[in-house]
């Protein structure tokens, strides 16, 4: 068997992904948008140049299998309960929760309650309820080469975008703090977007649902592909519910929201998507999600917590 036939359904993913981002940036061009150049710098650093420098830190290594015994069966309650997750908790259920709570650290606490009540307990209790195991979905794998190689490089390559392409310098800068102040500040907005938004998000989104991609296509990077796609579309009724041209992405226009999504929103878990397919390691693409965040909600966690 040839290597393109052995990797048929992965190349017909890549390839169905393509054109599916290709048409989202051509119609995001053709409605005026300014996301066109936010999506091509995206997918040209995460969608394409860390997946690569994932490859190249992992090479040698093999993931361990994370074994799903009713593919079809596991995948469709999944994808049910991603449904009701996007219309009723990224779509209604967020917007009637700032608007109860407005500000401050009563909401910023149950706020991460409720993400880690939907992100991470229900969709365990939906594994365990058809049969699946958690246990391989779970590891943290820090006793391999690729951990710590992947959390270095890799975080290291995030981090210097997220300065380059961010304002997150001179936010920071913009709260006059001391040294050891900035410190605290950076850390613990690490730690905490690291469990509001790593673990929620790459729990749900590749550990759950791509696994179970994987096993119904058998492919790794079918899945992968098809995973970064589902993870913008659920982001799409958020977007379009939300009052305001100042949050990134949103418009009254639907069409030019899921177009956002899909260009602007896909490319990051296309990268998180190949890490965790190479490494199987939740802790590691946790924390690379936490890189991609931390210094950006900075100024805004200090604001929060530490009153400065």
């Amino acid at each position: 068997m040839g290597w393109a036939a052995k990797h048929r359904e992965g190349l017909i993913g890549l390839g169905a992904y393509a054109l599916i981002w290709g048409a989202a940036i051509a119609l995001l061009a053709g409605l005026g948008s300014g996301a066109v150049g936010d999506g091509v710098a995206v997918m040209a650093f995460m969608g394409v140049g860390f997946s690569a420098l994932a490859w190249l830190v992992t090479l040698g290594e093999r993931a361990p299998e994370a074994p799903v015994r009713r593919p079809g069966f596991e995948l469709l309650a999944v994808l049910i309960y991603l449904a009701a997750y996007a219309v009723l908790f990224t779509g209604w259920g967020l917007s009637a929760f700032h608007a109860a709570f407005r500000t401050g650290r009563l909401e910023a606490v149950l706020l991460v309650g409720l993400k880690l009540l939907v992100h991470v307990a229900g969709p365990a209790l939906l594994v365990l309820a058809v049969g699946g195991e958690l246990r391989p979905l779970m590891r943290a794998r820090i006793n391999t080469r690729g951990f710590w190689l992947g959390l270095i490089v890799i975080g290291a390559a995030v981090v210097g975008l997220t300065l380059l392409i961010t304002p997150s310098l001179k936010q920071l800068a913009g709260l006059h703090a001391a040294a050891p102040m900035l410190a605290i500040t950076i850390g613990g907005s690490f730690v905490w977007l690291a469990i509001e938004a790593g673990l929620c998000e790459e729990f749900l989104f590749r550990a759950v649902l791509q696994t179970r991609l994987a096993a119904v296509f058998n492919s790794e990077t079918a899945a992968v592909a098809t995973a970064a796609l589902v993870f913008a579309l659920v982001h799409v009724p958020g977007l379009w519910m939300r009052d305001g041209a100042s949050v990134a992405g949103h418009s009254a226009n639907l069409v030019q929201v899921i177009a956002y999504a899909i260009a602007v929103l896909s490319p990051a878990g296309l990268f998180l998507g190949f890490v965790w397919a190479r490494t199987r390691s939740l802790l590691l693409v946790v924390l690379l999600h936490a890189c991609v965040d931390a210094l950006p909600n900075a100024a805004e966690f200090a604001r929060t917590w530490l009153g400065v």
